[in-house]
């Protein structure tokens, strides 16, 4: 079923499903979009990118790099790991990337990382590979606006090793999420995460 192919996380997954799609985002100063009168869906608050240049597909195994781009995210936008509501997660359904991440959370969050809320946007859309980080920014910005956080679908029964909150198969609405953090993990561990911050009108 191609529909249930894409599986991240999800002990039977068997690899990427490729996908497409474009995104377009408008940034801006917040004194700019307030002087417009513009609605604001969110305001970034940190970014942060590593590279380990390890091996030109795979990942590291022990998920440092990954955690690495996060903290450092957290750093430049001034917030504790604690405070985070939600991590859009990476999650491309391949057995060593989602086994990465889970772990790369736990190095970043430490205890957190089990109560942080999660989940995988490629699960529904497929990977549509250089438009990965857009397509998990779009998806947050939904989490930070109507509160509203998409699920990882297709995930019946977790990898004994991918043991966190990954909004199984069902949305959680009236989720509230103030501050989330998008990750992005590239061929040969090219890894951004992005802090991005519900704006107080």
């Amino acid at each position: 079923e191609p529909n249930r192919a894409s599986r991240p996380f999800s002990k039977d997954r068997s690899g990427i499903v490729l996908g497409e799609g474009a995104w377009i985002f408008v940034l801006e100063s917040l004194e700019s979009a307030r002087n417009r009168d513009t609605k604001i869906y969110a305001e970034i608050k940190g970014y942060g990118s590593t590279c380990d240049a390890y091996h030109r597909v795979r990942l590291e195994e022990n998920g440092v790099e990954p955690a690495r781009a996060m903290s450092l995210a957290m750093e430049d936008a001034g917030v504790l790991p604690k405070t985070i509501d939600y991590v859009n997660l990476h999650g491309t359904s391949t057995q060593l990337n989602d086994r990465i991440e889970t772990l790369s959370i736990k190095n970043a969050f430490g205890e957190h990382a089990y109560k942080l809320t999660t989940s995988a946007t490629k699960s529904q859309i497929g990977h549509p590979q250089g438009a990965s980080g857009a397509a998990g920014i779009g998806a947050t910005l939904l989490a930070l606006n109507e509160n509203i956080i998409a699920p990882t679908i297709n995930l019946d029964s977790a990898d004994e090793d991918c043991d966190l909150d990954y909004t199984p198969n069902t949305a959680h609405e009236n989720a509230d999420v103030k501050i989330a953090l998008c990750n992005c993990i590239g061929f040969g561990s090219k890894n951004s995460a992005l802090v991005l911050e519900k704006v107080k009108v």
